[in-house]
Formats: C-alpha cells, sequence, structure tokens
C-alpha cells in the first residue's frame, strides 16, 4: 500500500481499504473509480464474464455510488483458446452491465497464458453521501446480505466434486447483483458503515471495517448464511489458496468463544467472489431494514453487532 494521496479533492483512498477511490468534482458529485479482475471461476465462459462484471460493479454499489460507464480488462490465450471462447466470455460481461445500466466504454486485451476478465468502473455519488468501511458505530447491528462459500465451492466445481444443485446455487450467488440491495438501503435509510464480501472473506472485511473504525466486531456463528453444499467441501478441505492465506493473515485478529465447528470457522476466512453487502445500521433501526428487505423479496441476515474495544473480529 503506497501513501495517501496528498491532493485534497481525493475524499477516499487507500488508507483505510474501502472499496473505491473518491474524487471530489464539486459540492455535490464524486467520482468513484475502482477495478477489478481474476482468473476464471467456473467452465462457462457466458457465466465468468458475467460474474466478472457483477464482481467489479458491486465495489461501487458498496460506497454508495451509481456506477455509470466500464472499461473491460481481458488476458486471453489466443494460441490455446478459439476466439469464440472470448467472444462469450466478453458477451457475459456486456449483458451484465446492460442489466444494471451501466455503458461499456471500451477496454484492453492483452494475450496471457490464463484468461482473465474484469472491469474497470466508474460512478457518482454525492461527497455528503459516501458509504465507508470505517464508519461502523459501537451498538450498531451488523447485516449481510449473500451467503458464504464461494470460495470453497468454485474449487469444488473445478474438481468436480459439487453436486450439481449446489454448483448451480454458487454460480447463482455470485451472479446476482448488489444493486438491489443498495437501491434499498438508499430508501431506508443509509448504513452507518458499509462494505462487500470479496478475497479477504468475511472476517477478513469485517477486520478491516473493525479496524477503519476502532470498534470491535461480533460475528454470530450459526446467523451467518452458508451456501448449499458449502459446509461439506469445508470438511473435506476444499479451500483454495486465498482461503488459507485469509487465514493465516487474519487468525491473529480473531477470538472465537464456544465450541464452534471448525467447518463453520473456516468458512468464515473463505475467500469471496461476488459477495454480499456488509453493512452496519443503528440497532434500533434494525427492524426496518428487516421488513424492508422482507417485503421487496431480497435476502437479509443479522450477523453480528458492533461494540467497544480494540479492533478485533469475535466469533461466537
Amino acid at each position: 500500500m503506497g501513501p495517501a494521496a496528498a491532493d485534497p479533492r481525493v475524499l477516499v483512498g487507500n488508507d483505510t481499504h474501502d472499496d473505491a477511490g473518491v474524487y471530489q468534482l464539486d459540492e455535490k458529485t464524486a467520482l468513484v473509480q475502482t477495478v477489478d479482475y481474476f482468473t476464471p471461476i467456473v467452465d462457462d465462459p457466458y457465466e465468468f464474464g458475467a460474474i466478472a462484471a457483477v464482481n467489479a460493479l458491486s465495489d461501487v454499489y458498496a460506497m454508495g455510488a451509481r456506477p455509470l460507464t466500464a472499461l473491460n480488462i481481458a488476458g486471453f490465450p489466443s494460441s490455446i483458446l478459439p476466439p469464440a471462447v472470448l467472444g462469450r466470455m466478453m458477451q457475459g460481461g456486456r449483458d451484465a452491465l446492460e442489466e444494471a445500466g451501466v455503458a461499456l466504454v471500451g477496454g484492453h486485451t492483452v494475450d496471457d497464458a490464463e484468461p482473465k476478465m474484469g472491469y474497470a468502473v466508474t460512478g457518482l455519488v454525492d461527497p455528503r453521501n459516501i458509504w465507508r468501511n470505517s464508519t461502523a458505530r459501537p451498538g450498531d447491528a451488523l447485516f449481510l446480505t449473500k451467503p458464504i462459500g464461494t470460495g470453497v465451492m468454485v474449487k469444488a466445481i473445478k474438481d468436480g466434486r459439487a453436486a450439481p444443485d449446489d454448483a448451480a446455487a454458487a454460480v447463482a450467488a455470485m451472479r446476482a447483483s448488489n444493486r438491489a440491495a443498495a437501491d434499498l438501503l438508499h430508501r431506508v435509510g443509509r448504513p452507518t458503515a458499509c462494505t462487500d464480501v470479496t478475497g479477504f472473506g468475511l472476517i477478513g472485511h469485517a477486520y478491516e471495517m473493525a479496524a477503519g473504525a476502532k470498534v470491535a466486531i461480533r460475528l454470530e456463528a450459526n446467523a451467518v448464511p452458508v451456501l448449499p453444499g458449502a459446509l461439506e467441501m469445508a470438511r473435506r478441505d476444499l479451500f483454495p489458496g486465498g482461503s488459507r492465506n485469509n487465514r493465516s493473515h487474519f487468525s491473529p485478529h480473531v477470538r472465537v468463544e464456544g465450541a464452534i465447528p471448525e467447518e463453520r470457522l473456516s468458512l468464515f476466512y473463505d475467500a469471496v467472489t461476488s459477495g454480499g453487502l456488509l453493512f452496519t445500521v443503528e440497532a434500533a433501526r434494525g427492524r426496518a431494514y428487516e421488513t424492508a428487505f422482507h417485503e421487496a423479496g431480497l435476502p437479509l441476515y443479522r450477523v453480528g453487532s458492533v461494540a467497544d474495544g480494540a479492533p478485533a473480529v469475535t466469533v461466537c
């Protein structure tokens, strides 16, 4: 990580590990910018492209912003795979962007030994209404909008060990946009803090929230939703390297209370692709959010709380 930006118009840089950078244009308008790409997580090139787009857009939604444009970033082994595969990747991404009302304005592809795909996304936000990952307050309730377990399920899919229905559920979760959840938060009331759960896993992103706000976060183990089949794959230890790295890096900041099954605890470190929004709200208003999400037919899970204390995550 480099030093914080000196330009005063940079409202959000990289100092708090927020999901995107924010650059102020005037009193009412700021640019939100992010970039994300990865290697194939599913075999179907169309679905891979669509998930890559949904995943990149999620960072902008997590900042309380509206994505406007996207630039495609791709690596492709042209000497190994036919051009039609790249075309399907591109089409999947384009369709996902169109569903979100985001304009694809260009991109760049390089020859690479392994396919890679993602997007640089630009959006707009009111500088007075930026959602940060570093502004949670003691007493807040903690909510999550999607189940975890995509990392272990993607590994199981690649290894041919996932049941068809479980594989389909994992792909559907990664393909699901956070746009509707973010739109609903704008209507019900801005969260006190917000991020999205991606590569650092649930614990990693929860710890970044705790560290940024200098608070302690409690995760209720049995309240955290997991994808179908994920617990069984966790018992078989089918974790990708990123999940193992997360456990090594974040476990010093984690306390465990009570007898929590190892397979469930290990999923909290699982590297997520295109995960849900993780946000906090004033506890007294938690029921209003639960009601609003239920009435809109959107999933919402109260998974923990925020407390005074040194930055740490307690799983209980």
